[in-house]
């Protein structure tokens, strides 16, 4: 089978496409066939050896993978072959076959294109779990960082959907129409100076801020925050970068900062994870959730996928199909 690896840290040329052979499910495993790979911001981070956590040579890239149950391991009795199942954390993504854990696996229906349905795999999910863990209610005003992304662009409309007003913040000007269109009340750029200051004067405070950039725009933030609002702190993008004004919230007042992620909101909430998964796939069925793909690429694409996400150009999701 066609794969990638990588044999030194770098930019995107530094990865591989090699032939290997294909996996098979060992004990409590299923091996897929691949149909559409999701591209996450922090498989670009992996491959730079930047990740808030140490990577290790030789690498093979994580993802998220949609497709068809070829091969079902041991003590696996409730999966079987021909299924079409969504899977997240693949630590060796890039392939046309995957084995995966049971317990990192979901059933998906036939009439979501494989492309969307990667979002369910992670993205969707991280984007109910972050409104969930906001407790974000009808009526609240709710600031949504990089709205443009992968996640971002489904927490605006989620967002909306739960009734909420939401600011979406892009990294360029370019972007905003795209965010304007998924039914944000007001864009602002915030790279620019003074972003904090027009979402006050339209607003004064917000309620809950959706937060994956951190770094710049940490402070501003919790400053716009209402007494008892929700700062929800996800992803990797401002890793590196000081997190230490967090002490100033007692400076600040009643405000509440919180981290979460993928694999700790299904760890502490799996009920409710689950109760996502047929809420986000009701409202694609519906038409009310669009999984915007920016780029579907074939797998040999893999560095020019990398390259998207990285230059901040991308508008929704980058997928990779073998």
């Amino acid at each position: 089978m066609k794969a990638f690896s990588y044999y030194e840290f770098g930019d995107p040329s530094v990865l591989v496409l090699e032939d290997r052979p294909a996996p098979t499910a060992g004990p409590a495993e299923v091996a897929i066939d691949v149909e559409a790979i999701g591209v996450n911001f922090i498989d670009t981070q992996l491959r730079r050896n930047s990740a808030p956590f140490p990577s290790s040579l030789p690498g093979r890239p994580h993802g998220d993978v949609v497709g068809v149950v070829s091969h079902i391991g041991t003590g696996v009795d409730d999966v079987k072959v021909g299924d079409r199942v969504a899977a997240w954390g693949v630590s060796d993504a890039y392939a046309e076959v995957v084995a995966v854990d049971r317990a990192n696996v979901v059933a998906i229906p036939e009439d979501i294109d494989a492309a969307v349905a990667t979002a369910l795999a992670s993205t969707a999910q991280v984007a109910y779990g972050v409104l969930q863990v906001g407790r974000v209610a009808r009526g609240e005003v709710v600031v949504v960082h990089a709205a443009a992304g992968a996640i971002g662009h489904i927490l605006v409309q989620l967002a909306r959907l739960a009734g909420a007003t939401v600011v979406g913040t892009v990294g360029s000007a370019s972007k905003a129409d795209f965010v304007r269109g998924l039914g944000a009340d007001l864009v602002v750029d915030y790279t620019q100076p003074g972003w904090d200051d027009e979402i006050r004067a339209r607003f004064g405070g917000v309620d809950v801020v959706c937060d994956s950039v951190e770094g710049s725009v940490f402070e501003p933030s919790l400053n716009l925050l209402k007494p008892f609002g929700r700062l929800v702190y996800f992803g990797f993008a401002g890793a590196g970068t000081d997190t230490a004004k967090a002490s100033m919230l007692s400076l600040l007042g009643l405000k509440y900062v919180v981290g979460t992620s993928f694999d700790a909101w299904l760890a502490a909430a799996p009920e409710e994870a689950e109760k996502g998964r047929r809420v986000i796939t009701d409202y694609l069925r519906s038409g009310e959730l669009d999984v915007a793909l920016h780029e579907v690429l074939p797998l040999a694409e893999a560095a020019n996928a990398h390259r998207i996400i990285e230059n901040r150009q991308q508008l929704g999701r980058v997928v990779l199909r073998p």
